[in-house]
């Protein structure tokens, strides 16, 4: 269920740009942001960091592509949360004492610290990738190929990311766990 209500504005906006066009599918994702946090807020009490943020970039960048009429806005909008999350990331790595991935993860696994590194890094270089290769799409091919690739090929890359991260995870926790074994 959270993963709908994760990706419940993109759905919304793929939606609607197949029924109408990008400026109903912008005004669409804006209100299905709003609804997420909304529902998120009512449901659990707490609002996610992640949905405030993507309704802020979707208000500021669908905002103005609506109030303009041009969709560059709303197609730098998904390079954006990329690159802000590659800074996040990588700026872990100086602040505080763990990095990102491992503050989200720590808690189910357990990793030598070089690991954590290592996977804080590839997610920051996987959100720089996946930012540049949003322009790529979206200045060299039709709208109709950008709103599917926003849908399908992101997440499909996500999700092929996510499973190599996890066999490089599953790796290292298979060594550990043998050399506690031996001890």
């Amino acid at each position: 269920m959270k993963f709908l209500t994760d990706f419940f504005p993109i759905l919304a906006f793929f939606v609607a740009y197949q029924m109408y066009d990008i400026y109903v599918a912008t005004a669409v994702a804006i209100a299905g942001s709003f609804i997420q946090v909304g529902y998120f807020w009512f449901k659990n009490h707490r609002v996610e960091k992640m949905h405030l943020v993507t309704l802020g970039l979707l208000v500021v960048f669908g905002g103005l592509t609506l109030i303009l009429q041009d969709p560059l806005f709303i197609k730098w909008k998904p390079t954006v949360v990329n690159w802000l999350f590659a800074a996040v990331f990588a700026g872990s790595h100086v602040i505080g004492k763990k990095t990102m991935v491992e503050r989200m993860m720590s808690h189910a696994v357990d990793l030598p610290t070089i690991i954590w590194t290592r996977l804080n890094a590839a997610w920051s270089l996987f959100f720089v990738f996946s930012g540049a290769l949003n322009l790529y799409v979206a200045f060299n091919f039709e709208e109709s190929t950008w709103v599917n690739f926003k849908l399908f090929g992101m997440l499909g890359l996500t999700m092929v990311f996510v499973v190599l991260q996890a066999l490089y995870m599953a790796r290292h926790i298979q060594e550990q766990n043998a050399t506690q074994e031996e001890s």
